[in-house]
């Protein structure tokens, strides 16, 4: 399932743009709240370093999948775009089902790459909603964002796909609406 995710966002993102029926106000509010998702994921890629480091720094430090968080609300801004709230459920139903087995596995990657490191971690800072209260690491203190591992990870691919999602909703509310 791990390697089908992306593809399948593409799919269903296609899916949903032609089911879509946007109006201007669900492009404006949902364009918000995919832009916020947005910043969540670039948050994120400039706080993660794969494999190599345990993140706790950053949106890290509120929830161990802040990149699928910024995905679920990137999605979420998407589906209330589209004008179209069924489609708000066939999301939270795709989402779960892809992602949620995802996170699973990779939580067991990360216990057996940073051992107690993580699961003490993983006791204190949830899977997916986030805390409120910042988790303190005394090794992560200091950490900043880091525009190069954003960069590193090509994170800004999410913002052309904000973009064009977002543009062709716009056009489809303009001429087919």
């Amino acid at each position: 399932m791990q390697r089908w995710r992306v593809p399948l966002g593409f799919l269903c993102g296609a899916f949903f743009l032609v089911l879509a029926k946007p109006q201007r106000l669900t492009l404006a509010i949902g364009g918000g709240i995919a832009l916020l998702g947005l910043l969540v994921r670039a948050w994120s890629a400039g706080h993660i370093r794969k494999n190599s480091a345990l993140a706790t720094s950053g949106p890290y430090a509120h929830t161990r999948n802040p990149l699928y968080l910024g995905s679920f609300i990137l999605g979420l801004g998407f589906t209330i775009a589209s004008g179209r709230w069924w489609l708000g459920l066939l999301f939270a139903a795709l989402f779960l089902g892809i992602y949620l087995p995802v996170m699973r596995v990779e939580a067991r990657t990360l216990a057996e790459l940073f051992g107690d490191d993580y699961l003490a971690y993983a006791r204190a800072v949830p899977l997916f909603f986030p805390r409120l209260f910042p988790y303190r690491d005394q090794r992560t203190r200091g950490i900043k964002f880091d525009a190069s591992l954003y960069l590193r990870y090509r994170e800004y691919q999410a913002a052309i796909g904000l973009v064009v999602a977002w543009s062709l909703l716009a056009l489809k509310a303009a001429f087919l609406n």
